[in-house]
């Protein structure tokens, strides 16, 4: 039934027991999978009394958030190769996840979206709200979510 699958991933613990069970679903599906991250852009700096400065450029930025993309999705890629999964991996920079997420499954032409539950904990998940949940109401592609 599902062919492509996109599985957005971030690293965490979560999200690498998500890409097993991801591999797992697909490899019985007989569906090859694409890897995904949404890179985080530049922060832009906040200026007044009590403002942190951070001595980073957007270049070194910019070169950071790519390597741990490419860290985390090999190292996804790797679980689906060592289970005879075809996986290919693909990365933007884009500040709202799950845009990102409901765009790269467009552009690969996924039927399938498989991603965790939950991402982010803490404040920045307050703050930021469930992207499965945006997701789950934005995208037109099938959403299964893995708990």
């Amino acid at each position: 039934m599902f062919k492509h699958i996109l599985v957005p991933t971030d690293g965490s613990a979560l999200s690498e027991s998500t890409v097993a069970r991801a591999v797992s679903f697909a490899k019985d599906a007989g569906a090859r999978i694409t890897f995904f991250y949404a890179q985080p852009d530049f922060p832009m700096p906040i200026y007044g009394e009590g403002a942190l400065i951070d001595p980073t450029t957007p270049e070194q930025f910019a070169k950071s958030a790519a390597a741990e993309a490419e860290n985390i999705l090999n190292k996804a890629k790797e679980v689906a190769e060592a289970a005879g999964v075809a996986a290919s991996t693909d990365t933007i920079v884009n500040e709202v996840p799950y845009e990102a997420i409901i765009d790269a499954a467009d552009r690969h032409a996924c039927d399938l979206i498989f991603m965790a539950s939950h991402g982010r904990r803490g404040i920045a998940g307050l703050l930021l709200g469930s992207e499965t949940q945006k997701v789950l109401t934005h995208s037109k592609t099938p959403v299964l979510v893995y708990r």
